[in-house]
């Protein structure tokens, strides 16, 4: 489906026509260009490559700077793939604007959720601990506990809830309804919130 890039500006909230306070995310979606063009007679499937956001040169790999180049485009920060978009009619260098939603319509969000570090199974699997400090267990309220069997099998089992790195995952939103789109600033609001910490990027997608 047809979709765009933005950036999660942050969360405010509005009135609604019936007079209810609505929570919604801001998301700045400014000007998408497309990078190139996928025909099904070619490719096998038709879509275009959006990118998003600017790069420096220094930053980009000498292959993939060559393909901007030879588009005569600057580097972006992000690129991805939408389908859904006239491929006979979309030419590179075209822009895609957040004009192509409407009040109203119905979308899911893609982004990345906030990264955490490395966090223990309290935090990361929600593990309740020992409960108390019985059992002589002064220093270890918040430990996983046994992870192992005995000699047989011999290791831990592969998917142990353990401690490590929390969050920075790909996440989806779906369903989300748009509440109002101000082209003229490139802005969409979005009812409830979306993954992503500020200033992150975001995908939008028509349902």
């Amino acid at each position: 489906m047809p979709g765009i890039l933005g950036k999660k500006i942050g969360m405010t909230s509005v009135f609604n026509a019936e007079g209810n306070l609505v929570p919604v995310t801001v998301i700045q979606a400014a000007p998408s260009k497309i990078i190139s063009v996928k025909k099904q007679e070619k490719d096998g499937y038709a879509a275009v490559v959006v990118g998003y956001g600017e790069k420096k040169e220094k930053n980009i790999s000498k292959p993939v700077l060559g393909q901007f180049k030879k588009s005569n485009l600057s580097p972006f920060r992000m690129i991805k793939e939408f389908k859904g978009f006239d491929s006979n009619s979309a030419k590179v260098g075209d822009e895609i604007k957040v004009d192509i939603f409407k009040e109203g319509d119905t979308i899911k969000v893609r982004g990345k959720s906030k990264g955490k570090g490395f966090q223990g199974v309290m935090k990361r699997h929600n593990f309740g601990g020992v409960g108390g400090t019985t059992h002589g267990q002064s220093d270890r309220l918040r430990a996983p506990g046994s992870i192992g069997s005995s000699s047989y099998p011999s290791r831990v089992f592969k998917g142990q809830r353990m401690a490590g790195r929390k969050g920075f995952d790909n996440v989806t939103i779906r369903n989300l309804k748009v509440i109002k789109v101000i082209p003229e600033e490139n802005l969409i609001m979005v009812k409830g919130a979306v993954p992503g910490s500020i200033n992150s990027i975001v995908e939008l997608i028509k349902l």
